[in-house]
């Protein structure tokens, strides 16, 4: 039976990610390494509590020797592990630089010494930056404007450089904003839709008119698997779902599909150098047969329910989350 190494694995993507692998490839056994940092809980795998396809190791992926131990006898990995909230960036950069920058050479030195079979390392359509127009394809430059998509640019370069110096057979895959259940509630949607559902103000960067790609996390898990099996060595691979929304238009959403006034929504001040707007071309990826599955506005609703039939699992982690900024203004139509 072939192992897999998945870093992170006990974060929002990365326990999806488990979850989802171990249903559809039944030829797998899965080590999954976290540290369990303020945002890794393994409560997102309890079902998995005592399978014997799924091993958990807590440990640093900037570790050597916890890396080598958990990377033993694995053939593939996939590499979430990553520090990823942009504010927390901003307020400190070093975390990101450790675990994103450090800690993706730790993994690529273990595995090139292992010589695996294939290295998948996660990223984001955050490094290619601001696109005042236009869709961000996988040889353009990067322009990353946070602390955290240049931790994540950096290690971008570091895996392409492994497979251009020591053929280490890597692939790049950068996911547009994710959205789904267990992301840890300081994110925009989560933050948005469990404050609604607590009665209180909804946070609105600015003027709110910022632009991402929302893309159902299983959609996002299922691009990752076809890219390991059928994507080319040293490729980059775009995977996005193409519906844009505006942050304001989302949060407006959430409200009506919880039947929540307006008034509860908030300007705050806005974080420094954010991003205006992502977008990218998933062309490549869909070569390799690969197609989202769900609308934002349903994928929305599924997870609006499963907020509310999930209480147990977020409000204890709301007390993990960067507070509400206090600098508020209510949202005028």
């Amino acid at each position: 039976m072939k192992k897999l190494l998945v870093t992170g694995g006990a974060g929002f993507i990365g326990s999806n990610f488990i979850r989802w692998i171990l249903r559809a490839r039944q030829d797998l056994e899965v080590v999954n390494l976290d540290k369990l940092t303020y945002a890794g809980n393994l409560e997102n795998l309890k079902e998995l509590k005592g399978d014997p396809r799924c091993r958990f190791v807590r440990g640093d992926v900037a570790d050597p020797r916890t890396v080598a131990e958990a990377l033993a006898g694995c053939q593939e990995v996939v590499h979430f592990a990553a520090e990823t909230h942009v504010d927390r960036s901003i307020v400190g950069a070093e975390d990101f630089l450790r675990t994103n920058v450090l800690g993706t050479h730790t993994l690529l030195e273990a595995a090139r010494q292992a010589r695996v079979a294939r290295f998948i390392h996660i990223s984001t359509d955050e490094v290619y930056g601001s696109l005042p127009d236009g869709e961000a394809q996988e040889g353009d430059p990067l322009f990353p404007n946070s602390p955290y998509s240049a931790s994540k640019a950096a290690s971008d370069h570091l895996v392409r450089s492994y497979f251009v110096t020591h053929g280490l057979p890597v692939v790049v895959v950068r996911g547009s904003n994710n959205y789904g259940p267990h992301q840890f509630p300081e994110k925009f949607i989560p933050l948005l839709t469990t404050q609604a559902l607590e009665g209180k103000p909804l946070p609105i960067y600015g003027d709110g008119q910022y632009i991402r790609e929302w893309l159902w996390v299983e959609d996002f898990c299922e691009a990752i698997e076809l890219v390991g099996r059928k994507g080319a060595p040293g490729e980059i691979y775009n995977v996005g779902s193409g519906q844009r929304w505006v942050n304001l238009e989302v949060a407006r959403l959430i409200l009506r599909f919880l039947d929540k006034p307006e008034s509860l929504l908030r300007r705050v001040q806005d974080r420094p150098g954010h991003d205006r707007r992502y977008a990218i071309s998933s062309e490549k990826v869909k070569g390799l047969g690969w197609r989202p599955r769900h609308r934002f506005e349903e994928g929305l609703q599924a997870l609006i329910r499963w907020y509310q039939a999930n209480e147990d699992w977020w409000r204890p982690l709301k007390d993990r989350s960067l507070p509400v900024s206090r600098n508020t203004q209510e949202v005028k139509r």
